[in-house]
Order: structure tokens, then C-alpha cells, then sequence
């Protein structure tokens, strides 16, 4: 009997063919085809492997997966899966730590610059018919040289701040546990107090995970505290910026702009008021998504199924529980 593996997420048939292609033999792939935990505990009732991309996966969802051995993230960040249940029920949970540092670090950069010079507004108003020179939301100001300040500096971050040497910034970084001096040679950074990179940073560019620590690290007290010629990046984790803080910061002109890949809700609201704003750049999720890694990171997900399949544990680099 082939083994079940269901990936939670909504998947187009033409996508879901490629992962089917990379398929190990003795494993079958099903795919979610509507959002919610209703869908999700229907699809993953029956399998023995679970994968989630963007969708959270509840206490709920996991108790319906009653042949689950492994819950598998498609990328890093797992602050939405319920990973207490997790261990409560025996399910091992992995990543693939690192795989997508390439990816959202470049992706970090095309949003610096696009908040910085005004890129996306650029677009939007030309394919309304607009030439906007002249008529801009801001002032725009080049990358070069500018201090960058880095919240979070894992693999991510790290890469970041190798991609911010050939524009010759200073970079600042905060992190719970400083790095050693020659690893800091080595990037070129210098660790500062948040309260700190804050007030010296022309960009500050979050890179830390969601955790109760983080949520809401960035709201009015840090805006305030922020130079008005600044901008935030956000391709980390939605919840660790205070959205309607960011909104009021925006609009009342304490930061110059900012640039946001990742939101407390997703798929964000239309209504959201984020989208009103001139000065914000938004995307929608897409920091992680390269072709590039596709196939390696597809079978690096199936290879750890594969070992859990054979009783074998997840290497250590991808295991979460």
C-alpha cells in the first residue's frame, strides 16, 4: 500500500504535477482545494504525511490526522502550526532550515529599494495612465551607503547582509545572542540594542521569527523612535509589526515609507488600510517563492519523509519536535 502525503495548502493541478514528478515511489500526493480547517481535516484525515506552506495548522487539524507521522513546513517559519499538539500527539515536525535564505534575502533587497525609490508606486500610476515624475508620495534616496539595521540575524538575515556589501552600508543588527567578532568581521556588522539601530538605521529590516517576545516588536513607540527619512522592511513574520501603528506612522509622515511581504492576516483583507497608503509597498507573501529552489527543497521535504517512513529521525538541522 502506497503512503499518503497531503500538502494543506490550495494548490493549482498544473503545480501540484510537479511535485508528483519528484515523487519517491511507494507515495501518493493529494493537495487542499479550499482555505479553512474544515477542508484540512477532511484532506488530512487519511494521510500519513502532512505539508503546509502558508496555511496555519491548528491543535484541530492535527487531532483529524489520525495516521500523521510528520508534519512537514515548506520553508522555516512554523509559528503557525500548534506545536504543542504536536508533541502531545507524537507527530515529529521539520523544516527546511535555510532553504529559502537566497530567496527572501534578494527579495529584501528589490523591497529596500522599491520603498526607498518608490518603484511600486511607479508602476501602479503608469498602468493607470499617470506620469507621476514630480508627483512622487516622498522624497527618494538611494540604498548606497546607507546604515541598514537588521532585527534578526539567522541564516536570513546573514544573507542579507553579505547582498548589502556590494552598496557598501553599514549595518547594524540586533539579536538575543551576539555573534563572535570574527563572525562579525566576516559579515560586516556591529551589534546594537534595538533601541538603538532604531535611531541610527536609514533602513530597518526585520528577519526574526514570531514569537510572544517579538509580536509587536515594532509599534508606535518604536515609529517614534525611528528617523522620519527611514523605512521598514517586513519580510519576516506579519504579527511583529503592529499594523494600525504602522498605518498611523505612514500617514502622519513619522517614517518615510515602508515595504511589507507578510501580515498579521492572511490572505491580507481588500479592506485592509494598509492598502491606501502611498508610501507603503505590498506584496503578498511572495519573498520565498523561486523556481530556482523548488526541486531542491521538494526533495529535501521528501527525503525526510522518506526517513520517517523507513524509522529514521529528521537530521537535527531540519527538525523542529
Amino acid at each position: 500500500m502506497p503512503e499518503t502525503i497531503v500538502l494543506l495548502d490550495m494548490m493549482a493541478p498544473e503545480r501540484a504535477e510537479r511535485l508528483r514528478a519528484l515523487l519517491p515511489p511507494g507515495f501518493v500526493l493529494t493537495h487542499g482545494t479550499a482555505r479553512g480547517d474544515a477542508h484540512m481535516k477532511e484532506i488530512i484525515a487519511e494521510a500519513d504525511y502532512a505539508i503546509t506552506g502558508q496555511v496555519g495548522v491548528s491543535g484541530d487539524v492535527l487531532r483529524a490526522g489520525r495516521k500523521l507521522k510528520l508534519l512537514h513546513k515548506w520553508g522555516v517559519g512554523y509559528d503557525n502550526i500548534d506545536i504543542a499538539t504536536a508533541k502531545e500527539l507524537g507527530i515529529t515536525v521539520a523544516r527546511t532550515t535555510g532553504s529559502n535564505a537566497v530567496p527572501v534575502a534578494e527579495f529584501t533587497i528589490g523591497l529596500m529599494l522599491s520603498a526607498l525609490r518608490h518603484i511600486a508606486y511607479g508602476h501602479a500610476e503608469l498602468r493607470k495612465g499617470h506620469w507621476t515624475t514630480g508627483r512622487l508620495p516622498g522624497e527618494t534616496y538611494t540604498l548606497s551607503g546607507k546604515t541598514v539595521g537588521i532585527v534578526g540575524l539567522g541564516m536570513i538575515g546573514k544573507t542579507v547582509a553579505k547582498l548589502l556589501k556590494g552598496f557598501g552600508c553599514p549595518i547594524l543588527y540586533s539579536k538575543r545572542t551576539p555573534l563572535d567578532a570574527a563572525e562579525e568581521a566576516a559579515l560586516g556588522v556591529r551589534h546594537a540594542p534595538l533601541a538603538q539601530l532604531l535611531a541610527e538605521a536609514d533602513v530597518v529590516s526585520l528577519h526574526c521569527p514570531l514569537t510572544p517576545e517579538t509580536a509587536d516588536l515594532i509599534d508606535a513607540a518604536a515609529f517614534r523612535a525611528m528617523k522620519r527619512t527611514a523605512v521598514l522592511v517586513n519580510a519576516a513574520r506579519g504579527g511583529v509589526v503592529k499594523e494600525q501603528d504602522l498605518v498611523v506612522a505612514l500617514r502622519d509622515g513619522e517614517i518615510a515609507g515602508a515595504a511589507m511581504d507578510v501580515y498579521a492576516t492572511e490572505p491580507l483583507p481588500a479592506a485592509s488600510a494598509l492598502l491606501t497608503l502611498d508610501n507603503l509597498v505590498t506584496t503578498p507573501h511572495l519573498a520565498a517563492l523561486s523556481a530556482d529552489g523548488f526541486v531542491p527543497t521538494v526533495k529535501r521535504m521528501f527525503a525526510n519523509i522518506q526517513r520517517v517512513s523507513r524509522g529514521e529521525p529528521v537530521p537535527p538541522l531540519d527538525l523542529v519536535v
